[in-house]
């Protein structure tokens, strides 16, 4: 794996993977008239068009129950738009709740949005619950805002405009550098708001108490000024065992310990713990400074993606996934930066330890089994005609600059199409999919 230190073996590998999701969201920006009739994923996210001897795809639309089990489809507060946009990475869905119309990215933050959903319902049980439920969504279904995005147009609209991490890779292509800017206009305003009452509340309800569902917030904030409050104590206005998201959610030791810190520590004492660890990680004090300041990441965010770091005893290089989580610019990157950690964690655990992280445009691991790591959290990659191009020019430069051919582990979260599959694996990149399913990710 010597020639993987060399920056013009790398670079192009880097800048292929990047141009591949930015030309993949490019390609469904193009109108479609007609929704897919096919019942399998790849069939309806992508469609196998023929130039030459060539396959490619192209972005469709798909149908919820082709890519999400029934439980989160719908459910006794929600229901998911039967039309969902993948952009060629990521896929976009729309939320219809008793409680407002949310637009989310991705199929962890559906999963995170669902038990929200759980946790105000929990609260509508409760006497004083129902009084402030009522009293933050009285006006019934109106449109809500979620993180940064307004539902004002229709999926196919919102799928449009490269957002989250199409845009975290577009800018990666091309060079961009995309100023700080607030996640959400109150975000200093929940964390100074976030007492000992309300992070108990999210903790037993399983609930992120930093989340940006401003329903959600609101009610944690009502019931924690509620008068009478510290008479009756945080579990009695929670229903016997808690709500069922948290049962979900602690399921390793990891998770346990940083659920125990959200809800003991302030976000001062979040930040402590947080910089201690860094430090003796070896980031320096001027890294550290930015990471802990950084509010696109939210107190949970770098919680999370510190505590996996810890993990990776001995790696180096953990101060250069602390800089690239700074190129994060709204929730869904920042979830995007949270999961890589997970996946690098759980990489470390069950197939190998991590030697060394690198960061030339995407994260590399580099593991002692001599195989290279590309933690990539995706719902749904497919294969463009441009794509294809970019990948076999740039694996070409590759593998003429040095004997030794690369060996990369892609672990994604979702699924990539076959005709991606197979291409990618022709190049020596092995994919794995839907590690989620044996990874302990924190919704």
């Amino acid at each position: 794996m010597q020639s993987l230190r060399n920056p013009k073996r790398i670079l192009p590998l880097i800048l292929c993977l990047g141009l591949l999701l930015c030309l993949s969201c490019a390609t469904s920006q193009s109108p479609t008239s007609q929704s897919p009739q096919a019942q399998t994923p790849e069939a309806s996210a992508s469609k196998e068009v023929s130039v030459g001897d060539a396959n490619f795809e192209a972005v469709r639309p798909m149908q919820a129950s082709e890519v999400l089990p029934s439980n989160l489809r719908s459910g006794p507060h929600f229901k998911v738009d039967d039309q969902v946009m993948p952009d060629g990475y990521m896929l976009r869905f729309t939320v219809n709740s008793d409680f407002g119309v949310f637009p989310v990215t991705g199929k962890y933050g559906l999963r995170k949005l669902t038990n929200e959903f759980q946790a105000i319902a929990t609260l509508e049980q409760t006497s004083k619950g129902r009084a402030f439920v009522d009293g933050v969504i009285g006006k019934g279904k109106e449109t809500v805002q979620f993180g940064a995005n307004l539902v004002t147009r229709p999926v196919r609209t919102l799928a449009s405009v490269p957002q989250g991490v199409a845009r975290l890779f577009d800018n990666l292509a091309t060079g961009i550098q995309n100023p700080g800017e607030p996640r959400r206009d109150s975000l200093g305003m929940q964390l100074m708001q976030a007492s000992d009452a309300k992070r108990k509340i999210a903790y037993d309800l399983g609930v992120d108490v930093y989340s940006s569902n401003r329903v959600l917030q609101d009610v944690l904030d009502g019931l924690a000024r509620a008068r009478g409050l510290g008479a009756l104590g945080v579990s009695a206005l929670i229903p016997y065992g808690g709500g069922a998201a948290v049962r979900v959610s602690r399921k390793s030791q990891t998770a346990d310990e940083v659920n125990r810190l959200l809800r003991d520590q302030s976000p001062s004492g979040l930040r402590n713990v947080n910089e201690r660890k860094l430090l003796a990680m070896g980031v320096n004090r001027s890294l550290t400074d930015r990471f802990l300041n950084y509010n696109q990441l939210s107190p949970r965010h770098k919680t999370i993606i510190v505590a996996n770091l810890e993990r990776l005893s001995g790696a180096r290089g953990r101060d250069v996934f602390i800089n690239f989580t700074l190129r994060a610019t709204d929730e869904s990157s920042a979830n995007f930066m949270q999961n890589m950690a997970e996946i690098l964690a759980a990489y470390q655990q069950q197939v190998s330890p991590i030697q060394e992280i690198t960061a030339p445009g995407i994260i590399l691991a580099q593991a002692t089994n001599g195989r290279d790591l590309i933690p990539f959290p995706l719902d749904y990659l497919i294969w463009t005609v441009r794509a294809e191009q970019v990948v076999k020019n740039t694996l070409a430069g590759l593998q003429a600059t040095g004997p030794t051919p690369a060996r990369f582990d892609l672990w994604v979260t979702g699924m990539v199409s076959p005709l991606a599959r197979r291409q990618l694996e022709a190049q020596g990149i092995k994919v794995v999919e839907n590690v989620d399913r044996r990874i302990d990710m924190m919704d």
